[in-house]
């Protein structure tokens, strides 16, 4: 790899691609449901440039987080190759980008879709940085679990994006599920990676309270989190399709779940954060499927 490529490749790893595509999934069902089947809504604008805007924003505070977690990826075995602290970037540098594309994604969401929707990603990138990354990461075990509201801010987006308003009780509910499913997914990381967190001193759930207890809040929170999706089914404008789609991911979630709390060690671990990908991705396509449907 040429240095040219090297260093494209690196701005690009600085945003956390593998992070921002799940965003981006919820952002676009959010677009898709807003829209409550009248496809003279789905305008380009709103939908490209609502998706584009919203992965700068979020890849402009995971820049800045990289740039001040620098020193714990250097202790963390699974960051130890990130730019910064394999010295293949400057901090100076990698502060600035992360500042670039919130603004430079402010200010093209505004003249692009709307006000109301550049607002609503901004207020994701401040919390992210300011709220999680520099006041809660590395001083409570709570961290994620107040933290996660940054994570569940491209719904709104999404819905802002194409109504251009936030006050129905619907982009929250979006809002509050991914709000609800952050924890039990991180934490089931956090299991598996408990080692990287204790070197780093970072006060993870499974460093401060242990494996067994984190298990225990994993299935607490998926117990909370299920009922959510379910009312959207029940009392929201989807319907059949998704609440089956809703309560078949949701058991086989916590299946999984309940078996890693049962288990002695964490071999189940990755496969219940695995799959939590795979269900958040899945529930917000059941709610598309059943706007249009």
């Amino acid at each position: 790899m040429t240095l040219t490529s090297q260093s494209f490749f690196d701005i690009f790893r600085l945003m956390k691609p593998r992070i921002i595509v799940l965003l981006a999934i919820t952002c676009v069902g959010a677009m898709l449901v807003a829209s409550k089947g009248n496809t003279d809504l789905l305008s380009f604008n709103a939908l490209f440039w609502g998706t584009i805007g919203l992965c700068l924003s979020a890849g402009g505070a995971n820049t800045v987080n990289m740039w001040y977690d620098r020193d714990i990826d250097q202790v963390m075995k699974r960051t130890q190759n990130r730019p910064l602290p394999a010295g293949r970037m400057q901090p100076k540098t990698v502060l600035f980008l992360g500042i670039f594309w919130g603004v430079f994604a402010h200010v093209l969401l505004s003249v692009m879709v709307n006000p109301l929707t550049a607002c609503m990603a901004t207020a994701g990138y401040l919390f992210y940085v300011f709220i999680y990354t520099m006041f809660l990461k590395r001083r409570t075990v709570q961290n994620i679990v107040i933290g996660g509201a940054a994570g569940a801010f491209p719904p709104v987006v999404g819905w802002a994006a194409i109504q251009n308003d936030v006050s129905s009780w619907m982009p929250w509910a979006m809002f509050l599920i991914i709000f609800l499913w952050t924890p039990p997914h991180f934490w089931a990381l956090a299991l598996k990676k408990r080692e990287d967190y204790q070197n780093a001193k970072i006060p993870m759930l499974p460093c401060v309270k242990g494996e067994d207890e984190t298990k225990v809040q994993i299935v607490y929170y998926m117990l909370i989190l299920i009922p959510v999706t379910l009312s959207i089914g029940l009392w929201g404008h989807l319907g059949f399709i998704y609440f089956i789609a809703a309560t078949y991911l949701g058991a086989v979630w916590l299946y999984k779940a309940y078996k890693l709390m049962h288990d002695k060690g964490i071999d189940r671990a990755m496969d219940v954060f695995m799959f939590s990908l795979y269900y958040l991705a899945f529930l917000f396509a059941a709610m598309v499927v059943d706007t249009f449907i």
